[in-house]
């Protein structure tokens, strides 16, 4: 286990460190906030701080980080100094700095900051990634839930032809219509503590069990590194569009905006941005080896691994914590998502009105708008349900319009600290990393250009020099030409 504990003493101790760093960048202040100086009872409301932070974990987690790691432990275990390196210095970074940029900006949520730091030709398409990282988020988070609770909970076959599955797939379909609608979100917010505490209380029962059941854990040295896994998957950028909650998380700019409405203090945001990343990174790693030991144990297979991810789940919860504690957590992994589910198709909607300039306030137009969502929703759900590696595909290209939306974050990011001159290649340098994954990923990909490695990997980085090329040039431009206003 050696390994593993490396890379837990790279996110804590890297946390302490890098997450300071970035504080002392923003220098918070007793500036008011948004949730105190446009109070208005509703959406920006102060709350504590400790409620901000469960409420930013349970966002910002649901089952990202646990089936996303357990598919890319197949790397091997090259994973535990992969992630806690990638939270620490992209991941916490990108949340920590969206949330304060957010809360200097009268909490503005991520489209608008977009097109604040970034312009209006770039909000326009940055609005068609965030739009498809919202739609494949509802579809991933319809069938991942629906399928732990057949299998886990009812202990059925989770395939095509099973009518418990489409029943439960249903009621949850039902259910994210009437939440699109209506702003049940609400009241679901007032259980929020409570279910991102019952989250992280599993996390902690598995990573306990990884010593009391004595999960053997794989050492680097000993299993050294391919840079293809079994299945003929290149660890970049597979790795990384696999593993994304946990690492980069781009879906986490459009939750880190809504809790800066009802923070009271911009001293909270480390604790409540940078420090609840963090801790996802942590749930990643804990899951990563929950799955690596019980392949090494015989409780589970590579295959499984790859394909049935969230069959994983519930063998390693029971195993670990036993049948009442193991049905808890797996109750907690099945509604978490659950929960982030509503929240995105409604900000689908949302966005797609007022992209079209149609006005939401009225019922009917909510309606059709949401019943064209839906409609999509339910062929990507029959397509990869229908496909055996249908959830692999639709996985992968959800944290691939997640990722693409990160590289929008990380662009953002580096305008604002150009323009307050602070040490921009904070944010520069991940945006070009992660502007490499997405690239050469789309370019390989067969839904993407079908393009063979090499070709992928050359255009990749011609094209990310001249990301990070337009940002410094746009910025310094910017810079000259805006007056700072410190907000």
């Amino acid at each position: 286990m050696i390994t593993f504990f490396v890379g837990l003493a790279i996110l804590i101790v890297g946390a302490v460190i890098y997450g300071r760093v970035c504080e002392k960048v923003m220098k918070p202040s007793d500036r008011k906030t948004p949730a105190v100086e446009k109070y208005d009872g509703v959406d920006y409301v102060p709350m504590k701080k400790w409620k901000n932070s469960l409420i930013e974990l349970l966002n910002i987690a649901g089952t990202g980080p646990i089936l996303g790691p357990i598919q890319g432990i197949l790397f091997g275990p090259i994973a535990f100094i992969t992630i806690p390196i990638g939270c620490v210095l992209g991941g916490a970074f990108h949340d920590y700095m969206v949330g304060m940029l957010s809360v200097r900006n009268d909490g503005e949520q991520m489209p608008s900051l977009v097109k604040r730091f970034l312009g209006k030709y770039i909000y326009v398409i940055y609005n068609i990634f965030v739009c498809l990282l919202l739609l494949l988020l509802g579809v991933v988070f319809i069938y991942t839930p629906g399928d732990l609770f057949v299998t886990q909970l009812l202990g059925g076959e989770s395939n095509l032809g099973n009518p418990i599955v489409w029943v439960v797939y249903g009621a949850i379909f039902v259910y994210y219509i009437i939440a699109t609608l209506l702003p049940i979100d609400k009241i679901i917010g007032k259980i929020y503590p409570v279910f991102g505490a019952i989250l992280l209380l599993s996390a902690v029962g598995v990573f306990a069990g990884l010593f009391i059941k004595g999960y053997p854990l794989d050492e680097i040295w000993e299993k050294g590194f391919s840079f293809v896994n079994a299945y003929g998957d290149n660890f970049i950028p597979i790795f990384f569009v696999t593993v994304a909650c946990g690492i980069v998380s781009g879906f986490h700019s459009t939750q880190a905006t809504l809790i800066s409405r009802t923070m009271a203090d911009e001293r909270e945001g480390r604790m409540t941005f940078y420090n609840m990343m963090v801790l996802e990174g942590f749930i990643a790693m804990v899951w990563a080896a929950a799955a690596m030991g019980a392949v090494n144990i015989g409780l589970a297979t590579s295959d499984m691994l790859h394909d049935q991810a969230t069959t994983v789940v519930g063998v390693v919860a029971k195993d670990m914590l036993g049948s009442i504690g193991g049905i808890i957590a797996i109750i907690g992994v099945i509604v978490l998502p659950i929960t982030s589910g509503d929240t995105a198709l409604r900000s689908l909607r949302i966005i797609i009105s007022d992209a079209l300039h149609i006005d939401h306030t009225k019922k009917r137009n909510s309606m059709i708008v949401a019943l064209v969502i839906f409609l999509v929703v339910a062929a990507i759900l029959v397509w990869a349900k229908a496909d055996t590696s249908g959830f692999n595909v639709l996985w992968r290209y959800f944290s691939w319009a997640n990722e693409s939306t990160a590289v929008f974050a990380f662009a953002t990011i580096s305008i604002y600290m150009m323009q307050h001159k602070m040490p921009y290649l904070m944010a520069l340098i991940p945006g070009m990393f992660y502007m490499y994954i997405v690239t050469s990923y789309i370019l390989n990909a067969k839904i993407g250009f079908n393009l063979p490695w090499t070709a992928a990997y050359i255009v990749s980085a011609v094209l990310t020099l001249g990301f990070a090329a337009a940002v410094v040039i746009y910025g310094k431009k910017k810079t000259k030409t805006i007056s700072v206003s410190g907000q």
